[in-house]
Order: structure tokens, then sequence, then C-alpha cells
């Protein structure tokens, strides 16, 4: 055998060998590549059976069907990921990203990962009934009297669920649902839904605070874990749930920094379905997170009792309204009370003064002419009777100004 053919195939066999180890190696990497949660977004034309073959395809796990959004929430590796992207029938691949509740506690610190239990924060026995200076401030008091208790308007609170047997808020609790893996059960395991939940609708009795719409038909969208956190897709599901159980408004006291459209497109269509979806605006003292950045939305923003924007809440132009965050005493979970901060509680103010407007004729904001309702009319009402703070007329910190709710229920 000649000399140099024997060179050619010893050179043939060593690269053969380098490209089956390299192949080896990248089979091996990706066996041990970890899984990820994403969001797949499928086209109009795709049906159920067609979007489960090209998920099991990919090689990847199913966790959640988004019939809002004609997606799954799904787990699979980057290899798996570049070849679903490839089907035709699949229209986009978002992350499935981490969304966080918006308290603070009375030190400035983030409350939502640990609860509130230190300090004056510490949850306490039923009080005598109080009138919160922040429903005070907003002068919901003022409307009641008028037989308007916001009563029978359905408000969901997209949250970490509501304590089911809260004597301040059990009469109002009229259902839920949990979107959470770990539980089915709507009631709250860390605190924050349920303050939020008693500052739009705590009863009007003899003990603990009073909302904003104290008879309003409370329901409990658990989308949030005892943490404080939880994940994108089980918020969409959430905003499945009210629409299918024709909620007319929604809070979302939570947020994140990242922009996913399918976050947005789970809000265009909760909008669309008549839904008022009112949102805090963030903590962070820097720009409007999500959804609160989406124009959708009711963006809140916190003030103090000085009327004055409290440092560490958001601002920007997507911010609409002001409203009540700092020191607000509310009900807690354990059937209890605790006072926490935050666009959190900022952003249930609005909430209980939309629901009261709801329940006021719609007269001369029914652009539309349809004679009902619908979130932007709700919205223009709210900002057009809130009162100026800060620059005349609109500006970044305070929106169109401190939400009035007796202003706003005037013809």
């Amino acid at each position: 055998m000649p000399k140099k053919f024997k060179i050619f195939l010893a050179l043939t066999a060593m690269f053969t060998l380098i490209l089956s180890g390299t192949a080896l190696v990248s089979k091996a990497e990706s066996e041990n590549e970890p899984a990820k949660r994403k969001i797949v977004v499928f086209k109009t034309e795709v049906d159920e059976i067609t979007k489960q073959a090209l998920i099991n395809k990919a090689g990847a796990e199913k966790i959640k069907d988004l019939r809002l959004i004609r997606g799954q929430a799904v787990k699979l590796t980057a290899q798996a990921e570049k070849a679903l992207d490839k089907e035709d029938g699949v229209l986009r691949i978002d992350d499935d990203i981490q969304v966080s509740a918006l308290a603070k506690d009375e030190t400035g610190a983030s409350a939502e990962s640990r609860g509130v239990k230190n300090g004056r924060n510490k949850p306490k026995p039923q009080p005598v009934k109080s009138m919160p200076w922040g429903i005070d401030r907003i002068d919901a008091e003022l409307v009641w009297p008028s037989g308007n208790t916001a009563d029978p308007i359905k408000v969901g609170i997209i949250d970490t669920g509501i304590d089911t047997a809260h004597p301040d808020l059990q009469a109002n609790l009229k259902g839920g649902v949990s979107t959470v893996s770990y539980t089915a059960s709507y009631n709250d395991d860390n605190g924050h839904g349920t303050h939020v939940a008693g500052i739009t609708a705590a009863l009007d009795n003899t003990i603990g605070v009073i909302g904003a719409g104290p008879n309003i038909d409370l329901y409990a969208i658990k989308v949030l874990d005892r943490n404080g956190s939880g994940w994108l897709s089980d918020i969409i599901e959430g905003l499945d749930w009210a629409i299918a159980n024709h909620l007319q408004v929604v809070n979302m006291s939570l947020g994140a920094s990242s922009d996913v459209q399918s976050f947005h497109d789970a809000v265009i269509r909760a909008n669309a379905a008549g839904i008022v979806e009112v949102v805090a605006a963030g903590n962070s003292g820097g720009a409007v997170i999500y959804p609160a950045a989406y124009p959708e939305v009711i963006a809140v923003s916190a003030t103090d009792s000085a009327n004055t924007i409290a440092s560490w809440s958001s601002r920007g132009p997507e911010v609409d309204l002001a409203a009540p965050g700092v020191s607000i005493y509310s009900t807690y979970k354990g059937s209890t009370y605790a006072t926490l901060s935050g666009t959190s509680m900022a952003a249930p103010h609005v909430t209980g003064s939309a629901a009261l407007v709801l329940n006021t004729p719609v007269g001369a904001y029914d652009v539309d002419f349809d004679s009902v309702w619908d979130p932007a009319e709700v919205q223009q009402k709210l900002q057009d009777r809130a009162t100026d703070l800060g620059a005349s007329g609109f500006d970044n910190l305070y929106g169109y100004g401190l939400v009035n709710a007796f202003n706003a229920v005037q013809p």
C-alpha cells in the first residue's frame, strides 16, 4: 500500500473519531441540559390535537393549556425549543417569567418573600372597627350613604389568594380559583392577597377595617405562591378564569420587569372582554413595570398621608392615577390585620373606586352609545374626577391625580 494512501486512511479515521466524539459530547450535553419553562403560542389554524403532537415531537413537557392566548406552558430544552420554533404551526415561543407581589414592609424592604412577621407589622388580632386613612382620603365613605356600596359588582383579586375564613371578608367572598401547581385551594398562604382584598372590599361591620366597596362580590384568583411569586402562565390562566366567570374588575398588585408578548396579549383579551384591569405601577422608584406599563390597564402609583409620591413608587408616562399606598392597615391571613406599604396597596383603592363607578349610570361617558360601561370609559371618568397633584394636569408621578371615589360617582 502506497505511503500516501496509508496517511490518507489514518487521517480519515482520525477525523471520523473526532466527529463521532463531538456528536457523543453534543448528545450528552443535550441530555443533561436543564429544561426551562416557556410559553408556546400557536397559529390560529392549529387545532388541539396538532398542538399536542408538535409539543410531543419536540420532546417538550406540557404544563398547562393557555386557551386565552392559544398557547401552552411547557418545559423544554434549548435544543427542543429550536426544533419547535421551526414548526409551521408555532407563532412564537416566549419565556414563562416569574412575577412577584408588590408590597413593602415599613422599613422599605421587600416583604413578599416572607410575609410580614416582624416588629410593628406583626399580624394583630381583630380590633374594633376603624376607618383606614386611605379609604378616608379617597372619599369612599361619602359614597355609601347613597346606597352605592358596589353591590353586586364582581371583582377579582389576582394575587396570593384570600383568607376564606376572615370575618371582615368572608361574606363578600363568592368564589375563586387556584392556578398554582401545589394546591387547588384559593385560601391565602402568604397574606398579601388578603391585604389587597380588604382595601378593596372589607365589610362595614363592627370589627377591623372597611374597604372602598364594602359590598363588592369578591373572587380570589390565586396565581402567586406562599412566597408571593408565581409564573406568568398561572396569571394568564387566572385572567382566562376571570373572563369565563364574567368578572367586571380585576386587581393585579404584581409585576415583573420583563415585557412578554404573551402577557400583553392576555391583558388585551381581558380588556376586550370588558374587564377593568387595575395594576400596581411598581416599587423600584424607577420605570413602571409590567403589566402596569401596558396601555390597556389603569396603572397606579403610591402616595403617603401628605399626598406626596412615595420615594419607592415607580413613575413614568404610563402612570394613570395615584392612590394611598404608605402604611395601609388592612386584613391579613389568619383572620388578622397588618400594616403594609407598596403600590400593591395603592391599586385596590382604585379597584374599589372603579367598582363604585360601575354601579352608576354611564351617562355622558357612554362614548360608544351602548349604555354599558367599558374599561376605557371607567378609566376616563376616574381620571377626569381625580384630585390633581404635583404639576398641573397630567404628570409622570401622579398621572391624572389622586383617585376620588365620591367625585367619580357623581353624574
